[in-house]
């Protein structure tokens, strides 16, 4: 059993000031496994004031300091992978295929920022002017509960190449997988400081991370809701924000792709990481004329995608993090047989001969017009909106009749033409013909999926803010 009760604060393990006690539970059995014990405002205030007095020496720090710094984080997480992929299946139900690209990916973020800062240029002429990079300041780093070992690690990465001091707020739904991490973290002995990490409620240690003058930058990924509460309350203080919002990405699928070789796939986009990813697929635009088609193929892998134990190497989709999830895609279900789609495969309730844990079985849904609630809202579990369209122009249409612009998926066996439509789509990234990201390549949303880029030599800029000196009798433009 676990028993999490303290914060990292100031290069040292201290017990938390907080009082409030969250039970921790294994969803793939509803079996307690622990509790954790939260922060409170008064711990972030504590984390905030550690952050700062490690700020001067982080902006001072020289490239080879921060590459150094970069590679014992990279060497600390990539030490404890196993412990961080076992945590993510035992507290959040992942997949063991999902689990184990995460905590890999975890430790790979040090290494390619690393490559980025190595020949980043921090000073620019521009004209008669120098334009100096320097680093923002004090940065709230805000993981959810999807993803918390890769966003940690990400956002750290990021935050320590350009210079930046952290206090690091993992989703309290995430408590395990933040130990881990933060053991990793302190293993890798920064300065005392330089990252602080504490568990918390939105309410109270969010709240003072978002509104505190000891913050000069808020990296989250989460909700468009909570991204836009984050936000208002970051403007007295003019905090730079970064938002990595909610998405309802579409799959386009053109009229001449191979649809045994894409269908698949498609299907693996939308229910990847058991539904729960803001990337995930979950409009897929079929070609009228292959309906019928397409419809029977896709009941046939929805029924041969294996639910179960997370654990078990064969399992596709494991058990959704917790009851109040599990409840949420059940709403959304139901709603999807109220608006008149036309159910293909899975539906209410637990697969069979699962009767304990928050499983939910993979659905499809057929006959989806764009403007019911299943096509409009983020779900966040294994449900699929299938949107039938005439031509290409229709289908470009409908993937951007959304308020959200995350990412969008398009197949086509001819590669020029997928481009053409991918150019068209309004969305920040765009996957042709595959359904694995560039992770060196910037990451966010348009519209209500977000503000600001994460990943590369994007995701360091924004921890950095440009400086212009322009002297008199200055060197001259070369």
């Amino acid at each position: 059993m676990w028993n999490l009760d303290q914060a990292y604060i100031d290069g040292a393990f201290v017990p938390v000031q907080g009082t409030e006690r969250l039970d921790i539970a294994n969803p793939a059995t509803e079996q307690s496994i622990g509790t954790v014990t939260l922060a409170n405002r008064d711990d972030a205030k504590r984390a905030i004031a550690a952050a700062n007095r490690a700020q001067p020496g982080m902006a001072s720090s020289t490239r080879a300091e921060r590459i150094e710094m970069l590679r014992r984080l990279e060497a600390a997480v990539l030490a404890r992978t196993d412990e961080i992929r076992d945590a993510t299946i035992e507290e959040y139900g992942g997949p063991l295929s999902r689990s184990q690209w995460v905590s890999n990916y975890a430790s790979q973020c040090f290494a390619s920022t690393a490559q980025v800062l190595q020949d980043y240029a921090f000073e620019r002429r521009l004209g008669e002017a120098t334009v100096v990079m320097e680093p923002v300041g004090v940065s709230g780093l805000i993981a959810p509960w999807n993803s918390a070992a890769g966003s940690i690690c990400s956002k750290l990465a990021s935050a320590i190449a350009a210079g930046c001091a952290s206090v690091i707020k993992p989703s309290e739904l995430g408590p395990l997988q933040a130990q881990v991490v933060t053991q990793a973290l302190h293993d890798a002995a920064l300065p005392a400081g330089a990252v602080n990490v504490l568990l918390g409620r939105g309410a109270d240690v969010g709240d003072e991370i978002a509104t505190s003058a000891g913050i000069a930058k808020i990296s989250f990924t989460g909700s468009t809701q909570t991204g836009k509460l984050i936000a208002r309350a970051g403007l007295d203080t003019m905090k730079r924000v970064s938002l990595a919002l909610s998405g309802k990405s579409a799959t386009v699928v053109l009229d001449d792709a191979d649809m045994p070789t894409v269908l698949p796939m498609a299907l693996n986009a939308a229910f990847m990481n058991n539904g729960q990813a803001c990337v995930a697929g979950t409009r897929l635009l079929i070609p009228n004329a292959w309906m019928p088609d397409a419809i029977e193929r896709i009941r046939a892998i929805a029924a041969s995608m294996r639910v179960g134990d997370p654990r078990d190497p064969a399992t596709a989709v494991g058990p959704l993090a917790s009851k109040a999830q599990f409840e949420r895609v059940q709403h959304f279900i139901r709603r999807g047989l109220a608006e008149g789609a036309t159910l293909v495969a899975g539906g209410e309730g637990r697969p069979e001969g699962l009767d304990k844990g928050w499983f939910v079985r993979p659905t499809v849904f057929a006959g989806v017009r764009n403007d019911m609630e299943i096509a409009r809202e983020e779900i966040f579990g294994p449900v699929l909106s299938v949107i039938g369209y005439g031509d290409e122009a229709e289908a470009i249409a409908i993937a951007n009749d959304s308020p959200y612009g995350l990412q969008a998926y398009v197949f086509s066996s001819q590669p020029q033409r997928a481009l053409r439509v991918a150019a068209q789509l309004r969305a920040g990234s765009v996957l042709v013909n595959r359904i694995a990201p560039e992770l060196t390549a910037p990451f966010g949303g348009v519209r209500q999926s977000g503000i600001g880029r994460e990943f590369g030599v994007f995701g360091m800029e924004a921890f950095l803010e440009p400086k212009t000196i322009a002297a008199e009798n200055g060197p001259a433009p070369t």
